[in-house]
């Protein structure tokens, strides 16, 4: 069975009708849903397939101590890289459940970097992800750098110039 990584930006707290199309799609095939444990799109989508009574769901939190898991589901609990609570603790689930999963489905604000980075290890492992750009309500199939530079060619400058001073930095967590 197929496990699909679904993460996105903290700002979306809400989801489209699209999207709630295509999690409805993924419960219909029974695919097994890993998704991380923040607040934003992680919890809206945990909140939607709660709703539904979806039980084919992994919560990934990193240290063990979940922020979010709606429906109780199974949690895979992530050793963190270090005790500070900072970006690098809690993103080491993103990188476990890219490791994990087959496909994703990423929810993106136009501006979170850290959505791209998860895109980024999808790609860097040759797996597709689809990207849902929030802002043009758009969704764009992502399987290879030269796709993740196209949806990139559609971010303001600024937010551009952020992910890719962010992916240098990280550069060694994507992959």
């Amino acid at each position: 069975m197929k496990k699909v990584f679904i993460g996105g930006s903290r700002r979306i707290s809400r989801l489209d009708a699209e999207v709630i199309r295509r999690l409805d799609q993924m419960i219909e095939r029974e695919l097994d849903i890993l998704i991380g444990d923040a607040n934003g799109a992680d919890k809206a989508v945990q909140t939607y397939l709660s709703e539904r009574q979806y039980p084919n769901v992994v919560v990934f939190c990193t240290g063990g101590q979940c922020r979010n898991n709606v429906a109780e589901w199974p949690v895979t609990s992530v050793p963190p890289p270090h005790h500070i609570r900072d970006f690098r603790f809690f993103t080491a689930k993103d990188a476990a459940m890219a490791r994990e999963a087959d496909v994703g489905l990423m929810l993106w604000d136009g501006q979170s970097a850290g959505t791209i980075v998860n895109v980024a290890r999808m790609v860097a492992a040759n797996k597709p992800v689809v990207v849902y750009v929030s802002p043009t309500k758009d969704f764009s199939t992502v399987r290879s750098h030269s796709d993740l530079e196209s949806l990139l060619s559609l971010c303001a400058p600024n937010v551009r110039e952020r992910v890719d001073e962010y992916v240098l930095e990280h550069a060694g967590e994507i992959a």
